[in-house]
């Protein structure tokens, strides 16, 4: 009788992990917001869709801490999934950080094209090191905010420029622009801002909106340095715990929806630069063609540098092919 009780309840154990799944998700986007407007949209889409049996419980707002802290509770099973930009991708698998590589991109649909040949790449990549990518995001293209104004190489120089402390793609960046970067973590910037420790930072527009930096300068440039990406993941561990049926169900709709908040955060960011303008920020003169060519020149000696230590000379030649066929097509 005792063993039968053993067996019924393991059982019953067995169903409720393996047919009723809580994700908990952490994002540093606010409440409000249109990550979160479409984050919502996915958790009731998917709860609807599984019958309840898969739902998301979130945590906005960096309630759980900066992208390094949620990555140490996702390991430790606390949190399940999570919202990141680069870095934070960066700080799970490195070589993603190419896709973020300054003067890379020139618009929009490079980055669409490279980023949909990429993803089975990036998705097996991310497997190997315990989670699944739900679909990409992004945090925009990423300009120079500055109390001068910025067109070419030399005015970066004279500029006491912000580096995010501990990303290697952004110290790699700024040092290779000939700058000595000045690293601090996000939420000191608007105080070094203040203080005069720094006079320049970069940010998408719709980031320096929401971080209030535009408050702190005179100047944005009128050329972006890098494409900023963002994505969600789920622990490997908690998504095999998921039928396979509303595994398909969650990948569904999580890229689906996950599409449309890139083109909505595009959408955003162009509104933040006419918001930024428009508060008294000054659109800095367009860098000239041989300014251009300089930019360019060093994106090229700031990847060549990375090259073995981010990311393989392999993936570099697998993106940039990708970018030659496209702008071939588009001739």
């Amino acid at each position: 009788m005792l063993s039968k009780l053993i067996s019924f309840s393991i059982l019953i154990i067995f169903a409720t992990t393996s047919f009723s799944q809580t994700i908990k998700f952490a994002t540093l986007a606010p409440e409000g917001s249109t990550w979160m407007n479409v984050m919502n949209e996915i958790n009731e889409e998917v709860q609807e869709k599984t019958g309840g049996k898969v739902k998301f419980k979130i945590y906005a707002g960096g309630v759980v801490g900066e992208e390094k802290d949620v990555i140490r509770k996702i390991r430790s099973n606390q949190m399940h999934s999570a919202a990141f930009t680069g870095v934070g991708l960066g700080e799970i698998m490195p070589e993603v950080r190419v896709m973020e590589l300054p003067f890379l991109f020139r618009n929009y649909k490079e980055i669409d094209y490279v980023n949909d040949k990429m993803f089975d790449y990036f998705s097996a990549q991310f497997e190997k090191k315990g989670y699944v990518l739900l679909g990409w995001a992004e945090v925009g293209f990423v300009r120079f905010f500055s109390n001068t104004p910025i067109s070419s190489i030399e005015d970066l120089k004279k500029t006491k420029m912000w580096a995010w402390e501990g990303d290697p793609l952004a110290n790699a960046t700024i040092s290779g622009l000939g700058i000595t970067p000045i690293q601090l973590n996000v939420s000191d910037i608007l105080t070094s801002f203040q203080t005069n420790l720094i006079d320049a930072a970069y940010a998408s527009p719709l980031g320096a909106i929401a971080l209030q930096w535009h408050t702190k300068v005179n100047h944005v440039s009128d050329f972006v340095m890098a494409d900023a990406i963002g994505a969600i993941l789920v622990s490997k561990r908690l998504f095999k715990k998921i039928s396979p049926e509303n595994q398909k169900i969650l990948l569904d709709i999580s890229r689906e929806k996950l599409g449309e908040l890139v083109k909505l955060s595009r959408e955003d960011n162009q509104k933040s630069l006419e918001a930024i303008l428009k508060s008294g920020v000054t659109l800095a003169p367009k860098p000239t063609a041989d300014a251009t060519m300089e930019l360019e020149k060093r994106g090229v000696e700031i990847r060549n540098e990375l090259t073995g230590k981010l990311f393989s000379q392999e993936i570099l030649d697998q993106v940039i092919k990708h970018l030659e066929d496209f702008r071939n097509s588009e001739q």
